[in-house]
């Protein structure tokens, strides 16, 4: 049965009744060579910095809508993944009386985010195969749960969860599903991005971060419906994308060959380590990954942790995670970081 989505009755009153700020760049974007711009109260002096960056990033998500094939008025660009994320909270989640739903163990800045927010995070665990519990997130479904986290691939687990089940949430609950897809270029399944048009309360964040090897320019994008974004835009900083991260993104995206060729080499390291990793005897388990790292379940989590730095490898123990005890992530590297790796591992 498909759940009645209402948008309107999801917006904080005060957010509804907001006026935005009115940039200088927004009220002008018809320029000519002729013009001169004395309307911002910036330095006069050029030297590609000296003006605000356009505060829609026009270009950037020109070449977004040509990628993803989809609008430019259903993108949305952040200063990374956790300022969508933000945004989202502010716009839908009112302090102190709103819900969200988590499913642990999954990324942390869900929680994070929603205790910066003041508002509850009702977190329903994955399965111990790290499957959705669809009886126990229906189960958790109010009338102040705003907002549904999906991370696809999860973090940490690495997997992906069925279609079936995510579209029997998305079309069950009445609030907003937000699916994570920051690991998705390293997956074998396709983007959910394609079906927003079919469910009006589905949103998709995605990030250059990963796959596209530019975590240092903080750069995440959000595609939902034009109505959503519009939203957001309400309330997003006016300059909140900088120029060089505006333009060293555009070189990145027309470079597509390029990323990949490195997410196929990462993909054929992650087999790599896979298959090597079999011959190290402390490790119980390595779990199925979708992204560009493994999950494995060792003998002492804490021990090997502390092993692994005293030989200048750093990864991530993830045994303070629910169902994660005695496990440590590992980022896929370079062939050479990759094979320095399964050293260290078989000293040990």
């Amino acid at each position: 049965m498909r759940t009645t989505f209402n948008l309107q009755k999801l917006i904080r009153p005060n957010i509804a009744a907001l006026k935005p700020y009115s940039s200088a760049r927004d009220e002008f974007t018809n320029a000519s060579e002729n013009m001169i711009f004395l309307d911002a109260n910036e330095n006069p002096f050029e030297n590609g910095v000296n003006r605000y960056p356009d505060p829609q990033q026009r270009i950037l998500k020109k070449r977004l809508s040509e990628l993803k094939n989809i609008p430019t008025d259903q993108i949305l660009l952040g200063n990374g993944s956790d300022e969508v994320l933000d945004l989202i909270f502010r716009a839908f989640c009112e302090p102190g009386k709103d819900s969200i739903i988590t499913l642990p163990p999954t990324y942390g800045m869900y929680s994070v985010l929603a205790g910066i927010n003041a508002v509850q995070n009702k977190e329903v665990l994955l399965t111990p195969n790290f499957e959705l519990n669809i009886a126990a997130i229906k189960n958790a479904f109010d009338l102040h749960t705003k907002v549904l986290f999906l991370c696809m691939p999860n973090n940490p687990t690495g997997n992906i969860f069925s279609e079936k089940d995510v579209i029997e949430l998305v079309k069950s609950f009445s609030g907003l599903v937000v699916i994570d897809e920051a690991y998705i270029d390293f997956s074998t399944q396709n983007s959910w991005i394609s079906k927003i048009v079919d469910y009006p309360n589905l949103i998709v964040t995605q990030t250059v971060s990963k796959a596209y090897g530019m975590a240092g320019i903080r750069l995440g994008i959000c595609y939902a419906s034009s109505e959503i974004i519009t939203v957001l835009n309400k309330i997003k900083p006016p300059y909140n994308i900088n120029e060089l991260t505006q333009q060293k993104a555009l070189e990145r995206l027309e470079d597509v060959a390029n990323i990949k060729t490195e997410i196929n080499s990462i993909n054929e390291e992650k087999r790599y380590l896979s298959k090597a990793l079999l011959d190290i005897d402390w490790i119980m388990k390595i779990y199925p990954s979708e992204a560009n790292f493994l999950l494995i379940k060792v003998d002492d989590a804490d021990k090997r942790y502390q092993e692994l730095i005293a030989n200048k490898v750093v990864i991530r123990n993830r045994s303070s995670q629910p169902l994660c005890n005695n496990t440590l992530r590992l980022t896929i590297g370079t062939k050479e970081e990759n094979k320095r790796l399964i050293k260290a591992f078989k000293a040990l």
